[in-house]
């Protein structure tokens, strides 16, 4: 786990070294390294695959000298391999028994809509009421946000992580800043100003491409205010690409093993690993809000969120949009075998994704559309999803490309050769023993920011105008009189003048122009 510098320190700090996890490299050891010590580090490793069948991994160590040889050794010696072959068997036999369900061999898996506690944000009372609850436990310092960050922003046309995207808004934010400085004003809310503002640690997980430029922009930023002490970076893991068949670990150099993200739901030993779920305990922290970066309206640490989920004694939530239509592509919250779990679009029948329920007003009953927004409790990450990580992986076909040591090159294959091992972030809901689910507004809280611009839908552009369009919303809710200027209007009530539409009274009416940026 890795805090960041001190004040005094954030803008000399140029190349700050990435926190990296048990796949990766845990950094270098000088050449004057001892040569017994280089020794009995390849005598380990060497026991150590040989006797996992993963032996020719060494194969071509001979041709490494030096430190490049010291550090093909490490990280060998920091992938967990003994683990590899009992988690391959694990997502073969998990993809078999779906297999089975789809063709209707098995009878054990039965999906159903979810039956457990469900609202709506729309419920105006019940929302007061958790809020209040939400930001008693943000007050105390119970509440901590995880930032889903390890994505690029190549879909955007953007070289770089996708969190220092700037949307266009015209002030400049980054999706980076405007997570930060929606907790900065809800940690002012809670503790009751600028001068009390309540600690909300927030937690990023990057990935090994990203994690180096996401620290420094951040530090270059000085945290867009929110103290160092209280942001704190880890890198998502990544596991050995697997020969099909075989599972022998695959090759992209004479000594160079083949490696590739472990999925988002890779947060969860990521956050064991680095440290991170102890640094909560230590902190107090009780409540933890996950979510990804490219919903431009994501609320973090968000209290009405996380105190509707205190309030039903929830160990796991999530939220949820509704679906517009029976076959829209997204995933629903449901069950398989009494336990709550994320169907993908695809694996619903045609009959299953049209039913209706009469009694909720003709909506859908398989509607509760996913958008990676979760509550966890702390207990319920470190005492029922951490020791069960382990059957959780599935299994990922790809065309990997291999070295080809007769050609003396890496070949791309001209079909599926290897396995990518991967889990959802997800994967956890069936552990929880009392589910909450709450339903969104679409408009309030999610605008993906996902497509080139230009795109119709989940593009840059369409997040403008969702952002615009609620900033003119709260302005009229606050009793603001609202006129139109000339040509595209955007307008931006900016994330430290209002966390989620309060704090805009002194504006009730006046006649403020649009656009405007508040």
């Amino acid at each position: 786990i890795s805090h960041q510098p001190t004040a005094s320190h954030r803008r000399k700090s140029t190349d700050p070294t990435p926190q990296l996890n048990s796949t990766q490299l845990q950094g270098t050891m000088a050449d004057s390294t001892p040569a017994n010590l280089n020794a009995s580090l390849l005598e380990r490793v060497k026991s150590r695959y040989q006797s996992s069948g993963q032996g020719h991994v060494l194969s071509g160590i001979e041709s490494l000298r030096g430190d490049e040889r010291l550090e093909y050794l490490r990280r060998l010696d920091s992938v967990e391999v003994e683990k590899l072959g009992s988690l391959l068997s694990s997502a073969l036999e998990e993809q078999a028994a779906h297999q089975d369900a789809d063709a209707g061999e098995s009878s054990g898996e039965r999906v159903s809509p979810f039956s457990g506690e469900v609202a709506a944000t729309s419920d105006k009372d019940l929302m007061e009421e958790c809020r209040t609850a939400g930001m008693e436990a943000v007050r105390t310092g119970a509440v901590a946000a995880v930032l889903l960050a390890g994505g690029q922003g190549t879909r955007l046309g953007f070289d770089g992580p996708k969190g220092m995207y700037d949307m266009g808004m015209g002030s400049g934010r980054t999706l980076f800043r405007m997570v930060a400085e929606r907790i900065l004003r809800l940690g002012r809310l809670a503790g009751g100003g600028a001068e009390k503002s309540a600690s909300v640690p927030l937690y990023v997980m990057t990935s090994p491409m990203n994690d180096e430029l996401t620290r420094r922009y951040f530090a270059e930023n000085d945290y867009f205010g929110l103290p160092s002490s209280d942001v704190t970076f880890f890198a998502q893991g990544v596991l050995p690409c697997l020969s099909d068949p075989g599972g022998k670990i695959l090759m992209d150099g004479p000594a160079s093993i083949a490696i590739a993200p472990d999925g988002n739901g890779g947060i969860y030993p990521a956050m064991d690993k680095s440290g991170v779920l102890a640094d909560m305990a230590r902190r107090g922290v009780r409540h933890v809000h996950a979510f990804a970066i490219d919903n431009a309206l994501v609320r973090p640490a968000d209290p009405a969120f996380v105190g509707y989920c205190i309030l039903r004694n929830a160990d796991c939530g999530n939220k949820v949009l509704w679906k517009t239509g029976p076959h829209e592509k997204v995933g629903v919250v449901a069950e398989r075998d009494g336990k709550p779990c994320v169907v993908e679009y695809s694996d619903l029948s045609r009959d299953m994704a049209e039913m209706i329920d009469p009694d909720a007003g003709g909506r859908l009953r398989f509607g509760a559309g996913n958008i990676c927004n979760h509550y966890y409790t702390l207990d319920f990450l470190r005492n029922e999803v951490i020791p069960n990580m382990a059957d959780m992986y599935h299994v990922a076909r790809k065309k990997i490309p291999v070295w080809d040591a007769e050609a003396g090159e890496v070949v791309k294959p001209p079909k599926n050769n290897g396995i990518k091992l991967e889990s959802f972030i997800f994967d956890v809901f069936p552990l929880s023993k009392r589910m909450a689910v709450l339903d969104v507004e679409r408009a309030e809280e999610f605008a993906p920011v996902k497509n080139a611009p230009g795109s119709d839908t989940d593009s840059p552009d369409t997040a403008r105008r969702a952002l615009s369009e609620l900033s003119q919303k709260w302005m009229k809710e606050a009793g603001a009189m609202l006129a139109s200027g000339e040509g595209e209007v955007l307008c931006e009530v900016g994330p430290l003048t209002s966390y989620a539409g309060e704090g805009l009274e002194e504006y009730k009416g006046k006649e403020v122009t649009c656009p405007f940026s508040l």
